[in-house]
């Protein structure tokens, strides 16, 4: 062993992950994509290979690195070798439009993109918007003479030499914020708080080298990305795209025990009418992650998955992500808490002069740890608000009861303030999405004279239901003190959502 790989077996390094894994186990099946199987010792040549081609065309410590890639082998390697070469990987949401992409692309500093072939023609279209964009791998057929086909890389051999600047400190992943109030937020993630949340999630999750994880999820959102970065050396069956019986096939075959998906997804996988064809026994662990899960949910994945355990974890992108989990035995009895801190994150609840508020109050959550950013890329005045007192300041409103349990409120930004109270919108949306008759709904507030704010609901109707506004507003009535219920009740075939799924509240008042 050289100097340079004992130094760095010592840090906490996402690329020796994979190291570490093909040196004790090089045979074990590392992922499963398709009719791909690739063992750890494979997965580790392919990784030094790219590594070293990246090297071998100019790829320094900190270069950014960007991928365009649907969910697959090639993410998967790229991500890898970009930090095993003491570069910076960038994933891009490929849902987002040209504009949005052009943006994030010249905001990182990309010299290189891998993209997918289904995207090299948006790409082409936005080239004299991305100056410092250099080069570009097409996993596919290139459509492109300046690209060069992913492949081919793997045609030759590349040498890989360890990068001796690398350490735990050093920057590992920008992971753009969806961008609800503005422009998207680059949040620096260093390889130590990627490791360290792999760690997070091994402990809470008692996870060991027996796990085999479906992956569905996109692997450019943080949640999925995460889940590459584990101390545990188990086997990840990756899917390109979210289709239910798909995944329940993929269950019964490959055995999945454990499975990371949006409350919307487990909706979907549960609603499938002859799920109960399948064998479903081996799954052991859900995840139900990105927004709480009505507790009917979570009922209905218990008798679907008899075996399962749920969780529900919670957190955001600049800390790596996981801050609380609600564990197993809590799920039902806590059903409307997002859990507690987990390990290696320290929280409070605090009023705007940064005072810890009572127990059952209502204040913004800040946290601290090791898994913390390291900054907003290149935006020192996002930073510095979002670090403010040496924590870092989230935007979520909750509060904790007398067992330590969070529950969310609602989003600083969203809170509405009518007739000097305090509404959250969350609260209200929780209960119009009790009415049988509705599909999604957004509550905002709206400017008036008398009140300074009065509540708004948006609200999309369920296939033929027949809902009128004062209906909606009586509902609430029944449910909700009277100054929270909604005045204005208007109908929408849809609400705007960004390219991640998150409606946009900012559009809505827009509208106003």
């Amino acid at each position: 062993m050289t100097t340079s790989n004992l130094q760095l077996s010592r840090s906490l390094l996402v690329g020796e992950i994979v190291k570490r894994a093909a040196h004790q186990v090089p045979d074990k099946e590392a992922f499963i994509f398709g009719d791909e199987r690739l063992t750890y010792g494979q997965l580790e040549k392919k990784v030094e290979n790219l590594a070293g081609w990246m090297k071998h065309v100019g790829i320094k410590h900190e270069d950014k690195i960007g991928l365009l890639l649907l969910n697959g082998l090639p993410f998967v390697e790229a991500f890898y070798a970009t930090a095993l070469t003491g570069a910076v990987s960038v994933p891009l949401n490929f849902r987002l439009n040209s504009d949005e992409l052009a943006f994030m692309i010249n905001h990182s500093d990309c010299r290189l993109l891998f993209v997918n072939h289904q995207y090299v023609e948006m790409i082409e279209s936005i080239l004299y918007k991305c100056p410092k964009l250099e080069r570009m791998v097409v996993v596919g057929d290139p459509m492109m003479p300046e690209s060069l086909n992913y492949a081919s890389i793997f045609d030759r051999t590349y040498e890989y030499k360890p990068n001796p600047q690398l350490n735990g400190y050093s920057e590992c992943s920008i992971i753009y914020t969806s961008g609800t109030t503005g422009q998207p937020k680059g949040a620096v993630l260093t390889h130590q708080n990627l490791c360290i949340n792999g760690m997070n999630r091994a402990s809470y999750a008692n996870m060991d080298d027996s796990n085999k994880q479906l992956l569905v999820a996109p692997l450019f959102h943080i949640a999925a990305l995460s889940t590459l970065v584990s101390p545990v050396k188990g086997t990840t069956v990756i899917h390109t795209q979210f289709q239910p019986t798909s995944v329940l096939e993929t269950i019964e075959k490959e055995k999945i025990n454990t499975m990371f998906m949006a409350p919307t997804m487990w909706h979907m996988l549960v609603s499938v009418p002859n799920i109960g064809d399948y064998d479903l026994t081996s799954l052991k662990s859900c995840y139900a992650g990105s927004a709480p899960s009505p507790i009917l949910l979570k009922e209905k994945i218990l008798r679907c998955f008899p075996n399962a355990k749920l969780y529900d974890p919670f957190g955001q992108s600049e800390m790596s992500p996981v801050t609380t989990c609600l564990l197993p035995e809590d799920a039902m009895r806590k059903n409307l808490s997002v859990g507690k801190p987990i390990a290696n994150v320290e929280v409070r609840v605090v009023d705007e002069a940064m005072n810890d508020v009572p127990l059952g109050e209502v204040g913004e959550i800040v946290y601290r740890g090791p898994t913390l950013m390291k900054e907003y890329y290149k935006n020192p005045e996002a930073t510095e608000e979002a670090f403010r007192g040496g924590w870092f300041h989230s935007g979520d409103l909750v509060r904790m009861d007398d067992e330590g349990f969070i529950y969310v409120v609602d989003r600083k930004k969203d809170m509405i303030i009518s007739g000097g109270e305090n509404i959250y919108p969350v609260e209200i949306e929780n209960i119009l999405y009790g009415h049988p008759d509705i599909h999604e709904c957004a509550v905002i507030g709206v400017p008036d004279e008398t009140w300074g704010e009065v509540v708004k609901a948006i609200v999309v109707k369920k296939d033929g239901a027949e809902l009128t506004a004062q209906e909606v507003i009586a509902y609430c009535q029944e449910k909700m003190t009277s100054y929270k219920k909604p005045r204005i009740v208007e109908f929408t075939d849809a609400l705007p959502r960004n390219a991640a799924g998150k409606i946009l509240k900012k559009a809505l008042r827009a509208n106003v």
